[in-house]
């Protein structure tokens, strides 16, 4: 990767970058082995404390087909929460503004810290609403997501082009010139330039078969904080090492 220096926490240049996308016409696979593992059944991990949680739908996603990690979650013990940020397609402050909504609910209804879990896009969110509000935040885990600037497959690449326009016009004069991407100056991409706070534990996995982004900007400098495994970038919502990793990671904070 020409031009990467980990020191940099936001890379500013959108980079297109010719990652192997047919990989991820195994994500069935992935799902597979998740039906097929103890974890899955709640065996070999350790209960939740009743904490609340939220996980978040990554690029062009909806909480949708987060549910099953969501009842998951509620199987092992925890107070689960989808996102409620609807289609993940839309100008990043918006979207972070509406997570903040569901972090204010589960917060007020457990009387605790928040748990954000999110994939892809879903992990900006939490990352920059781990800095916005700490004190709410308990933790914050980013499955694929490249949260050190934008290297994507070029299909990709012209979809966030799409939404960009879209978000334009949705939202006229609330945008700033530089909306859906790494240079806008809104305070959501702007809390992407600052590490999250020491008290706000956070988890990077990546998986270096992903197919959608370049694993190498979904990883921090500390590498205690970055978890390897194998799969599909979409199949990091469906990996039984990730839940396995979910499990263990919440029992600690």
């Amino acid at each position: 990767m020409s031009g990467y220096s980990s020191s940099v926490l936001l890379h500013k240049e959108m980079r297109s970058s010719n990652r192997p996308i047919w990989r991820e016409a195994f994500v069935g696979l992935d799902w597979m082995a998740l039906h097929a593992a103890p974890v899955y059944y709640g065996l070999g991990v350790p209960r939740g404390d009743g904490s609340a949680v939220v996980v978040i739908p990554g690029f062009l996603g909806t909480d949708q087909y987060l549910w099953e990690m969501n009842l998951w979650l509620r199987r092992i013990g925890y107070k689960a929460y989808m996102s409620g940020i609807g289609w993940n397609a839309d100008c990043l402050n918006a979207l972070v503004e509406r997570l903040s909504t569901t972090i204010d609910k589960a917060h007020a209804e457990t009387g605790g810290k928040v748990h954000l879990i999110g994939h892809s896009l879903g992990g900006i969110l939490a990352r920059s609403a781990g800095v916005r509000w700490p004190g709410k935040v308990a933790s914050v885990m980013a499955l694929g997501s490249p949260f050190r600037g934008v290297c994507s497959h070029p299909i990709v690449l012209e979809m966030a082009d799409r939404v960009r326009e879209r978000a334009k016009i949705k939202h006229r004069q609330e945008t700033h010139p530089g909306c859906f991407t790494t240079v806008c100056s809104c305070d959501s991409v702007a809390a992407l330039q600052i590490h999250l706070p020491t008290t706000v534990p956070n988890t990077a996995v990546y998986t270096k078969s992903d197919g959608v982004v370049d694993w190498r900007y979904c990883i921090n400098d500390d590498p205690a904080t970055n978890v390897e495994v194998q799969g599909t970038h979409v199949g990091l919502a469906f990996n039984h090492q990730v839940y396995k990793l979910i499990a263990e990671r919440l029992a600690k904070r």
